[in-house]
């Protein structure tokens, strides 16, 4: 299933909202534990990454993704579910 879902980067501006889509796996019916991260802000992760261009808003992307894999997220609260 895919998961859209935001969450928190720290920048050295301070902490900002990301947009996240992820596959997961379905552990209970309003539970589902992320598999792989496929993008941050519709963008793959990589290293680097910003939101405007600016290099105070820059965060590392792959540490992001490599966090967010193996964590449990609520139905409920996601953005967007697809099966």
């Amino acid at each position: 299933m895919l998961l859209t879902y935001t969450t928190g980067v720290l920048t050295p501006a301070g902490w900002r909202p990301v947009t996240i889509v992820a596959r997961a796996d379905r552990q209970s019916a309003g539970i589902a534990t992320v598999r792989e991260v496929l993008t941050i802000d519709g963008e793959a992760p990589a290293y680097g990454q910003s939101r405007t261009g600016a290099k105070r808003q820059e965060f590392d992307g792959r540490y992001v993704a490599r966090t967010e894999v193996g964590k449990n997220k609520r139905l409920s609260a996601c953005l967007q579910v697809e099966e």
